[in-house]
């Protein structure tokens, strides 16, 4: 992992804080999640974080950037997981993705945010999470008004339009956690 997390860096790809993986695979852990669809692979690192929690799991996981779906295939092989992972490598928004999951992992385009819940809310068993991460997006969400960058300020407008979108969410009941850079957990009502 060292060497991933390594590579995530020296490369600028953004992978999940320490923190906010621990809590992913514990929630997989007390859950007994066993399907997971993961919309934003990267380099695979959640993908495998997830997978090596129980050999049972099965993930699909969306990367539409074509040098980041070589080397998640790869990272992957290396961890001897690709029997437990399948990647698609495309856009989430184009693609659609057959089957019912206990969780549904977002952490891609996070002005696409909504979309992504929109389009695959369906895919999600009765009893299933949706789990979002960088709501936080570090500590910008909570100090809007010091950004100076313009293109910042509209991502970080949207992401803050998403976690409104949760709470105001009819479907779904959503708890937002200081954990990592922000997660937040994204349950059905019954």
């Amino acid at each position: 992992m060292d060497r991933l997390e390594a590579y995530a860096k020296e490369n600028n790809i953004p992978i999940m804080q320490k923190e906010g993986i621990l809590f992913l695979q514990d929630y997989i852990k007390k859950h007994n999640v066993k399907k997971i669809l993961e919309i934003g692979a990267a380099i695979g690192y959640s993908a495998i974080q997830m997978a090596l929690v129980d050999d049972k799991i099965k993930i699909v996981t969306i990367e539409k950037d074509q040098a980041r779906y070589h080397e998640a295939l790869k990272n992957i092989q290396e961890f001897n997981v690709q029997k437990q992972i399948n990647v698609i490598l495309g856009d989430a928004l184009d693609i659609n993705v057959d089957g019912q999951f206990d969780l549904i992992f977002i952490d891609a385009a996070k002005a696409q945010y909504i979309k992504f819940f929109e389009k695959y809310k369906h895919n999600l068993n009765p009893k299933g999470v949706i789990i979002t991460d960088n709501l936080s997006f570090h500590g910008l969400t909570e100090n809007y008004e010091h950004i100076k960058s313009k293109n910042l300020r509209a991502l970080v407008r949207k992401i803050n339009n998403y976690k409104e979108f949760l709470i105001n969410n009819q479907e779904f009941v959503t708890k937002i956690l200081n954990i990592g850079d922000g997660i937040a957990v994204s349950r059905k009502k019954l």
